[in-house]
C-alpha cells in the first residue's frame, strides 16, 4: 500500500424519499392493489392498506441504474399485472413481483441499445395497448420500438424481437398506448420535426415548428408498425391521456396543451376544446400560459372519469358525454388541491395516492366524487372568445380526506451534523423542500414511537404483562401490574379499568404471569405458584420452607422456577391441563440470575431449550426433552454478569441476514450487566450456541423483552435508552426508540391497537405502537417561507443561522400590496348598480387566506426574487428573529464570524445578496454585503451597514479575523469599517465564478463552478493570495470539506464524489510574478497552475449532492465523510483502517458484481464509474445484498473468501455498526 493512499467504503444510511415515476396494479397477484414507485435508483413496493389508511412498504430494491421510466401491464384475461422498466442499461426488462419470496423476478431483458441515459437510446418513455398486447419504448428523439407480448402454451410471458418506428430529426414529448379494443393496437405521440429548423440559419423556422400528433399502428398480422394519421397541433401540448375505447367508451385521446385541454380521435370525430380553467383573483402573472401536469384515469363498469393536475396543484374532474359513439362535450370541474405531483394513483379501493414532486408524499380517501358539490361544471361548448377562459376560487379539501403522510427529505439543500441537544449522538439538521413547502428537520437515529394512552398509576410499579384469558382470543383481556408489595389487574376494553374477580392474588408482587394452555392463567409470585382455571379454580404450589422463588420462566404449557441457592423446578402441564412437577429437581453450580424460554413452535408440545444465567458469569441451556430432561446441553461464558436473557425465533423464509440456512432461526439475546447486548444463534436441535454478535447499548444493565412486531417475534432490550431488535425486509436490525426511558415493556393487542406494546415509565402506564420500522432517522419538522439556501451554527449559543430563497417569487410586503391594488381595481371597475357587491367581494378577497404549503406561491416571473434571513432555535424550532429583505434582493451566501479589529466578543453575520439576479446567462444589477451585529445571547440581529458590490456573492468563509468574499469569479478579503466593509485583497485569475471556499492556516481551497478545486496560499506580508495549484479535471463542484491540510473530499451536481490530494513534492511558497518579466511558457500547466493535484479517490453516488462533511455519527466512533442527495439520500465513506478489511471487501464486491442479477440489466461498475472509472471505493450497497443470495450462493462465495457465511455476515454488520448504525 503506497504512502497516503485511502481506501473507502460507501453505504447508504437512509435511502432517497423521493419519488420519479409510480405506477399501481395488482401486481401480487392477489385482490389487493400496490402502488411500485422509482426513487432515482430504487424500485420500491408500497400496498396503501385499505383498513389502517398506512403505506406500508413491502420491498425495496437497489436497482445500481437509473430508473426513467415505469408502466404497468397485464395479458388479455389475466388478473396479475407486470411492471416494465424503462432505465438507463439499454435495455427493456419485464419484472414479476412473487409475494411469496418477497422479491421482483426478472422475465424479460432485452438489449437494443448503449448504456447511457442518450438522446437517441430508448428507454425515456414506455407506454403499453390496454389490453396488453403490446409495448412501445421509446428515446427523446428518432427510435421508438415495439415489443408484441403474448403467452406461450405454458401460460408463460413471451416478447417478441423489436419493431421499428424510427424518424430522424423528430423529438418526442409523449408516448401513449390509444384504447381501440381488440383493433391492431396503435400508440399515440407527441413528435417535434426539426429538420427545417436544423437547416435555417435565420431562426425563422424554429419560431413557427409545429407540434405534431402521430398514430402509429402495429399490423398483428403483418408484424410491422405503420405510421397511421399525423396531424398539426396549433397550441404546444406537453401530456397525453387514453380514453377508453372498445366497449367502454369513445376511444381517442385527450391532448393537454397550453390553456387548453383538447379531445382527438381519427375517423370524423371533431376536435372538442376546453380552456383549463384559472384561480379567480390570482396574483400570477395574467400573461401566463397554464398546463396540466399530471393525470389519472378511472374506469368502472359504466363509466369513466380523468383527474388532471394543474402545475398550481388544482386537481380537475374531466368527463366526457357520448352520444353515437362520438363525443359531443366535454365537462370540466373543479374537485379539490393538493401539493404539485409527479403521478397520481386511483386504487380501486377509492384511495388517491399522490407522489409529489418535492417534500411529503401523500395517501387520500376520496370521499365524494363532487358530483353534487355545488361546485360550477365548465363545458366545451359553452361560447368563449379564443384566449378567454373559465374562472374558480381554490378552496381547502372537500373530497378528498388525507388518511397519510409519507416524510420525504428531498431535495436536501443545506445540512449541518452536530450534537446541539446535548444527546451524546450528533443529530443531523436539515434544511429541504422548495418554495412554501420547505422545512428544517432534525434527523435523529431511533424509531418514531406513537403513543396511544398514557394513565398514572397509584404508586412506582415494577413490571408489566398482558393475558388473554382464551388461546383462540385474538386480543388480549388482562395487564398485570406488579408493584413492590401488590399486584393490580385491569381489564382491557373501550377503556382500561381495574379487576377484582380475576382470580389473582392481590396482596402480593408478581414475578411473572402468563395465559396456560387454552384457557387457563398462571401467576408465579415469591411464594408459590398459582394455577387459575377457566371456572375461577384456583391450584396453589408453594414455595419449600423458606426457600422463595427468585426467577421463573414460564412458556404457554411450561413453567421453570428458580429458588434462592440455584435450585430449578421444572412444570409441564399434562392432557387434563393440570400442572405436573417433574420428579427431580436439577442443582445449580451458582445462584440463578435470570432464565428464558423460547414460545413453542406450532405443532409441538413444549420448548426444547431453557436458557439459565448463572452468577459465575455463565449461560447455560438446557434440555426440557422427555428423553434427556433437565440435562445441560451447551454453555457460554460471558464478559459480565448477565442481567436477562431471551429466546427468540427471529426471520421467517430462510431468513439470511444471520447466516442461518434453516427456515428462521432461533437466537438466544443475553443482557449484560455492563450495557452489552450479545446476540447468539442457537441451533434448533443441538442446542449449541455460535456466531456471537455484541452491541453496546448504554449504561444501564440490560432487561429484555419478546414482543411481537409485523407478526414476527422481536426483543425490546430496556438500558439508559430503549432498543428495538427485529428483522425487516430479511434484514437485521438493532434500532433505539426515540422515546422517553421505559422500565419494563410486554406485547399488548386491542381492537384499536393489534400490535402495540405496553410499557411502565416511572408511575405512568404507556401503550405504544411502532409503525414506521425500517426508517433509519425519525424526524422533527418545522416550516419555512422560502427554499433554504445555507445554514449555520452560531457556535457559542448553538443557535442556526439560515438564509430562505426563492426566485420567481413575491415578498409578503409586495404579495399584500398586489392583493389592495387588485381590489381596489374590483371596485372601481363595478358598474354604480353593482358597487356593494363589488365592495364585499373585495372584501372577501382581501380576507381569504389559502396556505401556500398547499395551494402553492404565486409565480412572479422571471428575475423576481424573495429571500429572508432566520434564527432559529435548534431542539425547539422556534424562530428567535426574521429578516425579510426587499423585493429582488436574493440572498446566495451567509457567514457568521468575529473580526480581529472588534475583539472576540462582538459576532456578526454577513449576507451575500445580489439584486434582479438572472440566472441564465447569468446577470445581476449589483451585489451587497449586508453586515448584522447579533446581540450577546444570539437571538437578535442588528443591521450595521451594507456594502455595495458589482457581482454576485456565491461563497463566503471567515478567514483569520477577516472575511473572504467570491465575488463572482473574484476572490476578495474584506474587513469591517465603520461605514462598509472595506477591500483588503483580491485575486483575479479564477476561471468563472467562486462557488465553495474551505480554509485551513494560511491556505484557502477554492471550488470553481466548472473548473474544479483551486488551492491558494495567503502571504500576508506581500498581502497576496496566489494560487499554487489546481485539478486536471473540470469538475462541477458544488460542495467540499477538508480531510487535511492537503486533501479534500468533493461532490459534484452530477453525482460524484471524489477525494483529491496534493502530492508530496507540491510546494505552496510560489510567487506571483507582478512584472510580468518571467517566461511566457513557465506560467503554467494546462492553462492552469503550475502544480496538480492528485484525485485519490472516485465513486458514482448516482444522485446529485449538496452538503459534504467530515464528522463521526456515534458517541466514540471513527471519523467519516458524510453526504446528503437532492433525492433526499443521506450516505457515508468509511475509511478502511486494514489492508485485510481492503482485501476481504474488495473481494466479496467482485464476487457479489458478478452473483447479483441486475434488476434493470445495469452494469454495475459500468454504472459506479458513469463519468469516471470508479477507484479505490467498495460499494457496501452492494456489499450488504449478500445476505440477499440464495444460500448456496452465500456458500460459495463464503468458501472462496475463506470464510463461514456467517462471518461474511458479521463482517457486513461490524462496519456498519462500528461507524454508524
Amino acid at each position: 500500500k503506497k504512502e497516503g493512499d485511502m481506501q473507502f467504503y460507501a453505504l447508504t444510511l437512509q435511502k432517497a424519499s423521493c419519488i420519479t415515476a409510480a405506477v399501481h396494479g395488482n401486481f401480487s397477484g392477489k385482490k389487493v392493489q400496490e402502488v411500485i414507485v422509482a426513487r432515482g435508483k430504487l424500485l420500491e413496493l408500497l400496498r396503501p392498506d385499505p383498513n389502517t389508511g398506512k403505506v406500508v412498504p413491502l420491498l425495496s430494491v437497489e436497482a445500481f441504474g437509473i430508473i426513467r421510466s415505469l408502466i404497468p401491464f397485464r395479458l388479455t384475461g389475466s388478473s396479475k399485472d407486470y411492471v416494465v422498466v424503462g432505465s438507463d442499461s439499454g435495455r427493456v426488462v419485464i419484472l414479476e413481483y412473487n409475494a411469496q419470496k418477497n422479491v421482483f423476478e426478472k422475465i424479460h431483458q432485452e438489449t437494443f441499445g448503449k448504456s447511457g441515459c442518450r438522446r437517441i437510446v430508448p428507454g425515456q418513455y414506455l407506454a403499453v395497448d390496454p389490453k396488453g398486447r403490446s409495448l412501445m419504448i421509446g428515446a427523446v428523439e428518432k427510435q421508438k420500438l415495439v415489443y408484441i407480448l403474448n403467452r406461450d402454451p405454458a401460460a408463460r410471458l413471451t416478447i417478441s424481437s423489436p419493431l421499428e418506428a424510427h424518424k430522424t430529426h423528430t423529438l418526442i414529448h409523449h408516448i401513449i398506448g390509444v384504447d381501440v379494443g381488440f383493433e391492431n393496437p396503435m400508440f399515440a405521440c407527441l413528435e417535434l420535426d426539426y429538420e427545417e429548423a436544423d437547416n435555417d440559419p435565420t431562426g425563422e423556422a424554429a419560431q413557427v415548428a409545429q407540434q405534431n400528433l402521430t398514430f402509429y399502428e402495429l399490423d398483428l398480422g403483418l408484424n410491422h408498425v405503420v405510421r397511421k394519421h399525423s396531424e398539426p397541433l396549433e397550441d404546444i401540448a406537453n401530456m397525453l391521456m387514453t380514453v377508453p375505447g372498445g366497449s367502454d367508451g369513445p376511444s381517442g385521446v385527450l391532448v393537454c396543451c397550453e390553456n387548453y385541454i383538447i379531445y382527438k380521435n381519427l375517423g370524423d370525430q371533431p376536435d372538442i376544446r376546453c380552456p383549463i380553467p384559472r384561480r379567480q383573483n390570482d396574483l400570477d402573472d395574467a400573461e401566463r400560459s397554464m398546463l396540466f401536469v399530471t393525470s389519472a384515469m378511472h374506469k368502472t363498469k359504466h363509466m369513466f372519469f380523468f383527474l388532471t393536475q394543474s402545475e398550481q396543484g388544482d386537481i380537475f374532474k374531466v368527463t366526457l358525454d357520448v352520444e353515437d359513439e362520438l363525443v359531443s362535450r366535454m365537462r370540466i370541474k373543479y374537485f379539490d388541491t393538493v401539493p404539485v405531483c409527479i403521478s397520481l394513483c386511483v386504487l380501486k379501493s377509492g384511495l388517491l395516492f399522490c407522489a409529489s414532486e418535492f417534500g411529503n408524499h401523500y395517501l387520500y380517501q376520496i370521499a365524494h366524487l363532487g358530483d353534487n358539490d355545488g361546485e360550477r361544471e365548465f363545458l366545451s361548448d359553452y361560447p368563449l372568445e379564443e384566449g378567454e377562459t373559465f374562472f374558480f376560487g381554490p378552496r381547502p379539501l372537500k373530497n378528498l380526506i388525507l388518511v397519510d403522510e409519507m416524510e420525504s427529505l428531498s431535495p436536501i439543500l443545506a445540512c449541518q451534523i452536530a450534537d446541539l441537544a446535548n444527546e451524546d449522538t450528533p443529530q443531523l439538521y436539515v434544511a429541504c423542500g422548495r418554495g412554501p413547502r420547505s422545512s428544517l428537520r432534525v434527523l435523529r437515529h431511533g424509531l418514531e414511537v406513537t403513543e396511544m394512552a398514557v394513565s398514572e398509576l397509584p404508586g412506582n410499579p415494577n413490571a408489566v404483562w398482558t393475558v388473554k384469558k382464551n388461546a383462540s382470543e385474538e386480543f388480549d383481556s388482562y395487564i398485570v401490574v406488579s408493584f413492590m408489595n401488590a399486584t393490580l389487574v385491569l381489564s382491557i376494553g373501550e377503556t382500561v379499568e381495574e379487576v377484582t374477580e380475576s382470580g389473582f392474588l392481590g396482596t402480593t408482587p408478581t414475578i411473572a404471569c402468563s395465559q396456560l394452555g387454552e384457557d387457563a392463567l398462571i401467576q408465579v409470585y415469591p411464594d408459590g405458584i398459582r394455577h387459575i382455571r377457566a371456572d375461577k379454580r384456583v391450584n396453589e404450589w408453594r414455595s419449600p420452607g423458606k426457600r422463595i422463588i427468585k426467577k421463573c420462566a414460564l412458556s404457554e404449557r411450561q413453567v421453570v422456577i428458580a429458588l434462592s441457592g440455584g435450585e430449578i423446578v421444572y412444570f409441564e402441564m399434562d392432557q387434563s391441563g393440570q400442572l405436573n412437577e417433574y420428579t427431580e429437581r436439577k442443582e445449580m453450580s451458582a445462584e440463578v440470575v435470570c432464565m428464558s424460554l423460547g414460545s413453542i413452535p406450532p405443532g409441538h408440545q413444549r420448548s426444547r431449550f431453557l436458557a439459565v444465567g448463572l452468577a459465575d458469569q455463565t449461560v447455560r441451556i438446557i434440555s426440557l426433552d422427555p428423553s434427556d430432561t433437565l440435562q445441560p446441553l451447551s454453555m457460554q461464558a460471558l464478559p459480565a454478569l448477565p442481567e436477562s436473557l431471551c429466546i427468540v425465533e427471529m426471520g421467517g423464509a430462510g431468513d439470511s441476514e444471520m447466516g442461518v440456512v434453516s427456515v428462521g432461526g432461533l437466537f438466544l439475546n443475553i443482557g449484560l450487566q455492563n450495557g452489552v447486548l450479545l446476540r447468539t444463534a442457537l441451533d434448533s436441535v443441538t442446542g449449541d450456541l455460535s456466531d456471537t454478535r455484541t452491541r453496546y447499548l448504554g449504561t444501564r444493565a440490560i432487561r429484555l423483552f419478546r414482543v411481537r412486531v409485523q407478526s414476527g417475534e422481536a426483543v425490546i432490550a430496556v438500558s439508559s435508552r430503549t432498543w428495538l431488535s427485529y428483522t425487516y425486509q430479511s434484514r437485521f436490525h438493532l434500532t433505539p426508540l426515540s422515546y422517553d426511558v421505559l422500565e419494563y415493556a410486554s406485547s399488548f393487542s386491542s381492537e384499536q391497537c393489534p400490535e402495540g406494546i405496553v410499557a411502565i415509565a416511572t408511575n405512568t402506564l404507556r401503550i405504544l405502537s411502532l409503525e414506521k420500522l425500517g426508517v433509519v432517522f425519525n424526524q422533527i419538522s418545522t416550516p419555512l417561507q422560502y427554499t433554504p439556501r445555507s445554514l449555520l451554527i452560531h457556535p457559542p449559543t448553538n443557535n442556526l443561522l439560515l438564509i430562505e430563497t426563492d426566485h420567481n417569487a413575491f415578498t409578503e410586503a409586495t404579495k399584500l400590496h398586489r392583493k389592495q391594488q387588485m381590489a381596489e381595481e374590483m371596485v372601481q371597475s363595478a358598474g354604480e348598480d353593482e358597487q356593494i357587491a363589488a365592495a364585499q367581494a373585495a372584501e372577501a378577497f382581501l380576507a381569504e387566506d389559502l396556505p401556500e404549503n398547499i395551494f402553492g406561491a404565486p409565480k412572479a416571473g422571471s428575475g423576481m426574487w424573495a429571500s429572508c434571513l432566520r434564527i432559529m432555535h435548534p431542539s425547539q424550532g422556534r424562530t428567535l428573529d426574521l429578516v425579510q429583505f426587499e423585493q429582488n434582493e436574493a440572498a446566495f451566501s451567509i457567514a457568521v464570524c468575529q473580526f480581529s479589529s472588534k475583539g472576540d466578543q462582538e459576532w456578526y453575520v454577513v449576507v451575500g445578496t445580489a439584486k434582479e439576479m438572472i440566472l441564465s446567462p447569468r446577470y445581476c444589477s449589483g451585489g451587497s454585503l449586508i453586515v448584522f451585529k447579533l446581540s450577546p445571547d444570539g437571538s437578535k440581529l442588528d443591521h450595521i451597514h451594507t456594502t455595495p458590490l458589482d457581482d454576485v456573492p456565491v461563497a463566503m468563509e471567515p478567514f483569520q479575523g477577516r472575511l473572504l468574499v467570491g465575488v463572482g469569479k473574484l476572490l476578495r478579503i474584506y474587513d469591517i469599517g465603520k461605514k462598509k466593509m472595506l477591500r483588503k485583497c483580491e485575486n483575479k485569475h479564477l476561471p468563472n465564478l467562486v462557488v465553495d471556499i474551505k480554509v485551513m492556516g494560511n491556505r484557502v481551497y477554492v471550488s470553481d463552478v466548472q473548473e474544479g478545486l483551486h488551492f491558494m496560499k495567503y502571504k500576508p506580508v506581500e498581502n497576496q493570495l496566489v494560487i499554487f495549484a489546481d485539478e486536471t479535471m473540470p469538475r462541477y463542484i458544488t460542495a467540499s470539506t477538508i480531510l487535511d491540510y492537503n486533501t479534500l473530499a468533493t461532490a459534484d451536481k452530477f453525482g460524484n464524489i471524489a477525494v483529491c490530494r496534493l502530492p508530496t513534492d507540491v510546494t505552496d511558497d510560489i510567487d506571483e510574478d507582478p512584472s510580468g518579466s518571467r517566461a511566457i511558457w513557465d506560467r503554467g500547466v494546462l492553462s492552469g497552475a503550475s502544480q496538480k493535484a492528485a484525485l485519490l479517490n472516485h465513486y458514482h453516488i448516482g444522485e446529485g449532492m449538496n452538503s459534504v462533511h467530515k464528522c463521526s455519527l456515534i458517541p466514540g466512533g471513527s471519523e467519516l465523510i458524510v453526504y446528503t442527495t437532492l433525492s433526499g439520500g443521506i450516505g457515508m465513506l468509511v475509511p478502511f483502517s486494514s489492508k485485510e478489511d481492503i482485501d476481504f471487501f474488495q473481494h466479496l464486491e467482485m464476487h457479489m458484481r458478478a452473483e447479483w442479477s441486475n434488476l434493470v440489466g445495469r452494469d454495475h461498475l459500468s454504472f459506479r464509474s458513469y463519468y469516471l472509472p470508479a477507484k479505490k471505493t467498495v460499494d457496501g450497497d452492494l456489499c450488504e445484498l449478500y445476505n440477499s443470495l440464495d444460500p448456496l450462493k452465500r456458500k460459495d462465495i463464503a468458501d472462496d473468501l475463506d470464510r463461514t457465511p456467517s462471518e461474511v455476515a458479521k463482517k457486513l454488520e461490524d462496519i456498519r455498526t462500528r461507524y454508524a448504525f
